[in-house]
């Protein structure tokens, strides 16, 4: 679970609702995918769907990612 939007580095904890993910775990925040031909990643063109959430001894069990991806638009 990546800490972060690749395209624009927002922070996006493991609860967040704002998270959207493809099959390969690119994660991008809903602003930034908005702007994706037909909700599809950028990077391997998979579909983006919302990220699961992680919270509670789950998330404590298994902490986030603190490695960051961060692929600014060019």
């Amino acid at each position: 679970m990546r800490p972060g939007c690749e395209r624009c580095d927002a922070d996006l904890p493991a609860d967040s609702g704002q998270a959207l993910i493809c099959s390969f775990e690119c994660t991008f925040c809903r602003d930034c995918a908005s702007g994706f031909d037909g909700g599809r990643c950028p990077n391997c063109g998979g579909q983006l769907r919302p990220r699961p959430s992680r919270a509670g001894a789950a998330l404590a069990r298994h902490p986030a990612s603190t490695q960051r991806m961060y692929r600014p638009v060019p």
